[in-house]
């Protein structure tokens, strides 16, 4: 019949156009995939430039740069014409985002620990490598505090 090849792709197929129009609650979602083979979807619900945000490397000045290179307006995403969807996923194709982003920063990382340099330790010990002070903040990188056992309390 189909064969196994020919039927996981069909049945793959399938999932990602279930994936890309869900009907909840008698409104229609609906995704338009950008990313080439990354499978990135964007909201179509949205403007372009807030849309393309929600695609991992994208900031609001790389999604404006982009819209204004292709001279496409801002309009919803679902308003975009074939045309203007091709041009779109051409040229967020040339930039690095997704998951290959990810694994880049993640590599570079690693060589940093790997080689034990300044940064690489900071990485290590979880705390700010750019000369940020840690005394009174960083506490997003070093995560909540951690009470000392003797140690006074400030007094009000």
């Amino acid at each position: 019949m189909f064969g196994i090849r020919r039927s996981v792709g069909f049945v793959s197929d399938v999932a990602l156009q279930l994936r890309q129009s869900l009907l909840l609650h008698g409104v229609r979602v609906q995704c338009i995939n950008i990313g080439g083979g990354t499978g990135v979807n964007i909201p179509d619900n949205k403007r372009l430039e807030v849309a393309l945000q929600h695609i991992h490397g994208v900031g609001h000045f790389r999604a404006h740069r982009i819209l204004v290179e292709l001279n496409i307006e801002n309009k919803l995403a679902k308003d975009l014409t074939g045309l203007e969807l091709y041009s779109l996923r051409e040229e967020v194709s040339k930039y690095m985002l997704g998951n290959d982003l990810k694994r880049c920063v993640q590599r570079d990382i690693e060589r940093l620990t790997s080689i034990q340099c300044y940064r690489g330790y900071r990485h290590i010990a979880g705390l700010p490598c750019r000369g940020q002070r840690t005394s009174t903040n960083a506490r997003t990188r070093k995560g909540k505090p951690i009470p000392i056992a003797g140690k006074k309390k400030a007094v009000r």
